[in-house]
C-alpha cells in the first residue's frame, strides 16, 4: 500500500485512539451511561477517520468562507468538517446507505445526550452501537488496510446480562428522557426495511449456549455473519429467532402497534430529513400537524370529525379508537407519507 503522509497518519492515530477509548468506556462495569461515552468518542473516531480519507484523496476537509475561495479559521486554525459534513461528502447522493443512516442516527442522538445522562437507553440502542463499531473496522480496512484494524487487538468482554429497562416506566420517572425515546423510535420508523435488514444499521444476534466443543483449543465464541450463510442455514437461524421471540413475547397490549397523530408528525418530519421552513420569522418544521391533517384528508384515510360512521377508515393506515373517540395510525401510514411527500410537488399539492 502507498506510504501515508504525516497528516493522514496523525488523523488515523487520533481515530484509533478515540475508538479504543470508546470501547473501553462501554465495557467498564462501573460506567452507568455506557452508550453516552461510547457515542461521543466514536463520533470523534469517525470524524478523524473521514479526515484521513479525504487527505489521502487530496481533498482538504475544511470549511470555506462565503466567497468560496478562502478556508475558514478559528483562533488561527483551519475549521475542519464535522461528521455530518463528512458523511455528505463521502456518501454523496447515496442517502439510504445503511452505514450512513447508522452514523446519521448517532450524530443526532449525540446532540441530545451529550450533556445529559440517560443510562436507561443503553440496552435499547446496543444494536446500533455494535454496528457502529463493526462498520468502523470495515471502513478503516477498506481504505487503509487490515494493519489499521481494531479487531485483532480486541476480544469479547465478560458480561452479566440483565433484562432491558422498561422505557415506558423510565420515562414516567424521568420526563427529560421522553424526548430522547421519541427521537429513537421516530428515527427507526423512518428507515426502510432494506436498510434495517442489512445489519449495517443495527446489529442483532442471539447468543446461544452450546455443549462444550470436543477440542479444548476451540474458540469459545465464534462470530458468523448472517450474509455469509446459505438459504438453508438462514432458514434455521430465522426459525431459532422466531422461537426465541415467541418464548419471550410480552403480554399483548391494546393498540400497541398504533401511534398518535403527534407521533406521526414527528416521525414523518424526521423521515423527510428534518427540513425546516421560515414561518413568522422563525425556522419551523416543514411537516406540521396541519400538514398531517391535510394528508389524511387528501388520501381519504379517515372520515371528517363528527362523521356518522367514524369507523370507516382505511385500516391499513388508520384505526378508529371508540373508547377514546379518536384516531390512531399505523407504521405503514408513516412509511407511505415519507415516500409520497419526499416528492416536492406532491408535498406542495397538500396546500393547493
Amino acid at each position: 500500500m502507498k506510504r501515508l503522509s504525516k497528516i493522514v497518519k496523525s488523523c488515523l492515530e487520533k481515530s484509533k485512539d478515540s475508538a479504543i477509548l470508546a470501547i473501553e468506556t462501554y465495557n467498564k462495569p462501573a460506567v452507568k451511561f455506557k452508550s453516552g461515552g461510547f457515542v461521543v468518542m466514536m463520533v470523534i473516531a469517525y470524524t478523524a477517520l473521514f479526515h484521513a480519507i479525504f487527505f489521502k484523496r487530496k481533498i482538504r476537509p475544511y470549511y470555506k468562507e462565503d466567497n468560496g475561495y478562502f478556508y475558514k479559521k478559528v483562533d488561527g486554525d483551519y475549521k475542519f468538517w464535522e461528521l455530518n459534513t463528512c458523511l455528505k461528502e463521502y456518501f454523496k447522493t447515496d442517502k439510504q446507505n445503511p452505514i450512513r443512516k447508522n452514523l446519521d442516527f448517532f450524530v443526532k442522538l449525540r446532540n441530545k445526550i451529550e450533556h445529559r445522562s440517560f443510562p436507561e437507553i443503553d440496552s435499547n440502542i446496543f444494536g446500533e452501537c455494535q454496528s457502529m463499531l463493526l462498520n468502523y473496522d470495515d471502513l478503516i480496512e477498506s481504505e487503509f488496510g487490515s494493519s489499521w484494524c481494531l479487531r485483532e487487538a480486541l476480544s469479547f468482554s465478560l458480561q452479566l446480562f440483565r433484562s432491558p429497562v422498561n422505557l415506558g416506566e423510565a420515562v414516567k420517572a424521568n420526563k427529560d428522557l421522553g424526548s430522547v425515546v421519541d427521537f429513537i423510535e421516530s428515527y427507526r420508523s423512518s428507515i426502510s426495511t432494506d436498510v434495517v435488514d442489512s445489519g449495517k444499521y443495527s446489529f442483532k444476534a442471539f447468543l446461544v449456549q452450546v455443549a462444550n466443543h470436543p477440542s479444548a483449543s476451540a474458540t469459545p465464541i465464534q462470530f458468523i455473519r448472517y450474509d455469509s450463510l446459505d438459504d438453508k442455514e438462514k432458514a434455521k437461524i430465522n426459525k431459532l429467532a422466531a422461537l426465541v421471540k415467541y418464548k419471550y413475547k410480552e403480554v399483548s397490549v391494546s393498540n400497541a402497534n398504533l401511534i398518535k397523530p403527534s407521533a406521526v408528525q414527528r416521525r414523518v418530519q424526521l423521515g423527510l430529513g428534518d427540513p425546516k421552513v421560515l414561518r413568522n420569522g422563525n425556522m419551523r418544521d416543514k411537516f406540521t400537524m396541519d400538514a398531517h391533517t391535510r394528508s389524511w384528508k387528501k388520501y381519504n384515510v379517515r372520515p371528517l370529525g363528527n362523521a356518522d360512521q367514524p369507523e370507516k377508515t382505511n385500516q391499513a393506515y388508520c384505526i378508529y379508537d371508540q373508547p377514546h373517540d379518536d384516531y390512531l395510525y399505523t407504521d405503514a401510514w408513516v412509511e407511505f407519507l415519507i415516500k409520497e411527500l419526499s416528492d416536492k410537488a406532491k408535498f406542495n399539492s397538500l396546500y393547493e
